[in-house]
């Protein structure tokens, strides 16, 4: 072999090996961010776990199930979201690591940079692996409201929201907030009139696809269905005196409102505003307290480390 060649393949080599140490390197950055994060969270880990000792067995593990059930059905709607056929396996996987990322970065962006990648993996340009996104993201607002209306109409009186002293700060609050969303509203009309028309383009795309619409809607509507199935079978396991259709009905108005509060993985916004809820539902603090920490232990911080990992596999393999 040439001098040339056995430059090429040096080079192809060290490139390899390069490729491997920053996977590599990657890897062990997600597990030393993923023990940072437990350990800056232990507190929260332990008192959740103490408390769901006594707690039922059996509620428990359908709670335990409907969390696993959970990443299928994110899987499922992905898939409704594109006309094009994606790895089944790979793409449950995928949603099990972008649940776990979702927990290190605010607004969700976790799990979209995760599922943005998988997507531009398998083929689809950019601009349509965002679309998909979207359209994932649309498909999920609509089913999560249509479920909060109906059971609202299921439990009138169940939904009251906090009085808030109007004070003179109150105002400055509310006032800035309605100047930012008309400057930002007046700013982006073009852009998202462009990716309003992109979403809709895609979403009549996959309607002309039966199979593909009704994992669409049906994977969102599971989603959000089990995600409340966890919280209800938490608040039975550990006793709530609260029927499950307002515990239901307590966790989707708490996690849509928690969404304007961009945290990581919702913590800390989400866990005020569902123990504000099922506090205003009727719970007595502690109750509504524990449930909160015991739904958070199973679809949060048990599943954190393995996500992680995966995450961390699926890149060293390339899916992502």
């Amino acid at each position: 072999m040439s001098d040339g060649r056995w430059t090429t393949v040096g080079r192809r080599l060290s490139a390899r090996d390069g490729r491997v140490a920053r996977h590599a390197g990657l890897s062990l950055l997600v597990l030393v961010c993923a023990g940072f994060l437990a350990r800056g969270h232990w507190p929260v880990i332990e008192e959740g776990a103490g408390r769901l000792v006594h707690a039922d067995r059996g509620w428990l593990l359908v709670a335990a199930v409907a969390t696993l059930a959970t990443w299928v059905c994110s899987a499922l709607a992905q898939q409704g979201a594109v006309a094009e056929a994606l790895p089944t396996r790979r793409l449950v996987a995928v949603q099990f690591a972008a649940a776990s990322a979702n927990h290190v970065l605010p607004s969700g962006l976790g799990a979209g940079a995760v599922n943005l990648r998988f997507l531009t993996r398998c083929g689809l340009p950019v601009a349509r692996s965002a679309t998909a996104l979207a359209v994932k993201a649309c498909a999920g607002t609509v089913v999560r409201g249509a479920l909060i209306g109906g059971l609202a109409l299921a439990c009138p009186g169940a939904l009251r929201l906090p009085r808030v002293p109007m004070s003179g700060w109150t105002m400055t609050l509310w006032t800035t907030a309605a100047v930012v969303v008309a400057l930002a509203a007046v700013l982006l009309v073009g852009p998202l009139r462009r990716a309003l028309r992109s979403v809709l383009l895609d979403v009549r795309a996959v309607h002309e696809l039966p199979a593909r619409a009704a994992a669409l809607w049906g994977g969102s509507l599971a989603f959000a269905a089990l995600h409340a199935t966890v919280v209800v079978a938490v608040a039975q396991a550990i006793g709530l005196p609260l029927p499950p259709e307002r515990v239901a009905l307590a966790y989707l108005a708490a996690s849509s409102a928690a969404v304007l509060l961009p945290t990581p993985g919702g913590l800390g916004s989400l866990d005020a505003a569902l123990v504000l809820a099922l506090t205003l539902a009727g719970a007595p603090g502690g109750a509504a307290a524990s449930t909160v920490l015991g739904y958070r232990l199973l679809t949060v911080w048990i599943p954190l480390l393995p996500g992680l990992v995966a995450l961390g596999v699926l890149i060293r393999r390339r899916v992502l």
